[in-house]
């Protein structure tokens, strides 16, 4: 037993697994995030229970009139899905005797489905990004590390503890590229047929991941192009891929359907159009073209420059990715040249897709949620290429590069510290536009030294739910966010900060355990290098 401990804690995927879990672990605040996920949270109740999907007092703000007059939730299904069992064991726990006297926020049950939820994601994410990058032909030692750099230096990290559907999304967009990738180099139907039932799994969740599985298939067209593969089999691949995504997509696709049939009465409309149709009814001063309303100039910029929503500001690993898939092209294999295209152009789609949608930069989010994912998958790359390619950088270069991973780590670790409306209430009287990010580190420092009155951080907004306000002047982890509420008794309070400090303990001890078992594959690579040359 002891022995298989050990080995345990020699193996570098088993050590990234319990990175992960703790790191997701110790970033929760109990809350779901957002008002977006408790509502899909609801959406879960109303699956197994005799609930509502939407609560009449939550109308006209959220949900919409349906088949029978009934309000339904606008959602896809496919994140209430996921939370599903950990829903009905949060709810069981919240009945027992010991919580029976306490019904404050953040709820049992949400801290519950936040945990357990957002836990597995991060496990399941580091195995697949760390499998995809294997197969890309990096060695263990740059695919730990590349995944280590997703989960603590992109915006994968604050949607850890903000659990918006962004991270199961790229799950499975993720698994999708993993084992259609998988196919393509062993011909194997099963890796194709899971990588495609993955991919149309997205589709539950949010319609617009359709662009991730056109994006699935012009990696593996791109792998064959860069390998110079004859048309004749590259269109004859193309016949096989099709003859088994097809089928799995279409089902994915009928099932979405069906619930909006369910529903609204429709197969062929979405959401959308049913809300642009109720909001004029409410607001008849808005655009006939609502909500494809924004100049497309303003929303295709907007995530790329504007100093509240810019990605390369909230993700700045996609600088680095862009930068070394540009010098060091030459010398990249032809899957690695695939996949930086392929993310590239994902971005791009994704960024002009939503260029004329009124809400294009996501509201309620840090960064520009619809693309941050997109942008998380492009930036997977910066780590495994900076380590790969060290030898063909100058060292005032490396040393950059370093720096820029180092502030990305910074940037995300200050974007777990509050809850993300705080800047945006901030905003309504600061005006914009507003630098974000620097924002969010004068909140940091002015709420140490208490300070938030004194240098007119605090303002009216903030203060017009007496929840948000609690929320947003506490540290955003579960034992600050317990004591400042008042409602748990002190003792839980104490286990809490306990427990976390347990939990922080560990995540240390195991990055060090992870970095010492990763350490003689650098003597070895130097050896295999100093051999060869």
């Amino acid at each position: 037993m002891i022995a298989s401990v050990r080995q345990w804690l020699n193996d570098p995927v088993i050590l990234l697994c319990l990175v992960a879990g703790l790191l997701a672990f110790a970033v929760q605040s109990g809350e779901l995030g957002t008002a977006d996920t408790t509502f899909r949270l609801q959406t879960t109740h109303w699956i197994w229970t005799s609930d509502p999907q939407v609560f009449p007092n939550d109308y006209p703000e959220f949900g919409l009139r349906g088949r029978g007059g009934q309000l339904y939730s606008w959602y896809g299904i496919g994140q209430s899905l996921l939370m599903l069992p950990a829903d009905i064991l949060g709810t069981w726990i919240s009945h027992w005797r010991v919580f029976s006297d306490y019904g404050d926020d953040p709820a049992v049950r949400s801290i519950v489905v936040s945990y357990i939820t957002n836990i597995l994601v991060s496990v399941l994410t580091a195995l697949i990004a760390f499998r995809l990058l294997r197969q890309l032909r990096f060695s263990e030692r740059e695919s730990v590390l590349g995944v280590l750099a997703l989960l603590f230096c992109t915006t994968h990290l604050h949607y850890t503890q903000n659990m918006m559907e962004n991270n199961y999304i790229m799950l499975l967009t993720l698994t999708g590229f993993s084992y259609q990738y998988e196919w393509l180099r062993t011909a194997g139907r099963r890796a194709l047929f899971w990588g495609s039932a993955a991919l149309g799994l997205n589709l539950l969740t949010r319609l617009t991941t359709g662009l991730d599985l056109v994006a699935a298939g012009v990696f593996l067209v791109l792998v064959l192009w860069f390998e110079q593969i004859p048309f004749g089999e590259l269109w004859r691949r193309f016949v096989a891929y099709c003859k088994v995504v097809g089928p799995v997509y279409t089902f994915f696709l009928l099932i979405d359907r069906v619930y909006q049939f369910y529903r609204f009465g429709s197969f062929s409309n979405t959401y959308v159009s049913l809300f642009a149709r109720e909001q004029r009814q409410v607001h008849p001063e808005l655009p006939a073209s609502f909500p494809w309303s924004t100049p497309f100039h303003e929303g295709f910029v907007g995530p790329l420059f504007k100093p509240e929503k810019s990605i390369f500001l909230f993700d700045p690993l996609l600088i680095l990715a862009i930068l070394l898939l540009c010098l060091l092209w030459r010398k990249l294999l032809p899957e690695v040249r695939a996949y930086g295209v392929m993310s590239l152009l994902l971005l791009l789609g994704y960024i002009s897709f939503y260029a004329r949608y009124t809400y294009w930069a996501g509201d309620f989010a840090w960064g520009d949620r619809y693309v941050s994912t997109a942008a998380q998958l492009a930036a997977l790359l910066a780590v495994p290429l900076l380590l790969h390619c060290r030898e063909s950088l100058s060292r005032w270069l490396w040393h950059a590069c370093i720096a820029l991973v180092g502030v990305s780590l910074i940037i995300q670790v200050a974007s777990l510290a509050f809850w993300l409306p705080l800047e945006i209430y901030q905003m309504e009287t600061l005006g914009h536009p507003t630098f974000v990010i620097a924002l969010r580190f004068k909140n940091i420092v002015a709420f140490a030294l208490g300070k938030m009155q004194a240098w007119g951080l605090n303002n009216e907004p903030m203060t017009q739910d007496a929840w948000d306000y609690v929320h947003i002047t506490s540290w955003n982890f579960l034992p600050f966010l317990l004591r400042r509420v008042g409602a748990a008794p002190g003792w839980v309070v104490n286990v809490a900060f306990a427990v976390w400090g347990i939990s922080l303990a560990t995540l240390a001890l195991m990055s060090l355990r992870l970095n010492a078992a990763i350490r003689p594959l650098v003597r070895s690579r130097e050896v295999s290098l100093s051999h060869r040359g």
